[in-house]
C-alpha cells in the first residue's frame, strides 16, 4: 500500500489540508490584519484541497476494490 501512487497522493493531499487548516486556525486565533485579508481565501483553499483529498481517497478505494494493484 505504501508504494501505491494513489495512496501517496491521498496522503499528501490530506497533509496539505491539515497545513492549510492550521494556518487558518492560527491566523484566526491571532486576529489582526492578516486574518482580515486572508481568512476567506484560506477557507476556499481548504475546501478545494479537501475536495481533492476526498476524490483521491475514493479513487484509491475504488482502484483497490477493483483489483487495480
Amino acid at each position: 500500500m505504501g508504494n501505491d501512487p494513489f495512496f501517496i497522493l491521498a496522503v499528501v493531499a490530506c497533509l496539505v489540508v491539515v497545513v492549510i487548516l492550521m494556518i487558518g486556525i492560527g491566523s484566526l486565533a491571532r486576529g489582526g490584519d492578516f486574518n482580515r485579508r486572508h481568512s476567506n481565501r484560506l477557507m476556499r483553499y481548504r475546501v478545494a484541497a479537501q475536495a481533492v483529498a476526498v476524490l483521491l481517497i475514493v479513487g484509491f478505494a475504488w482502484w483497490n476494490s477493483s483489483g487495480g494493484n
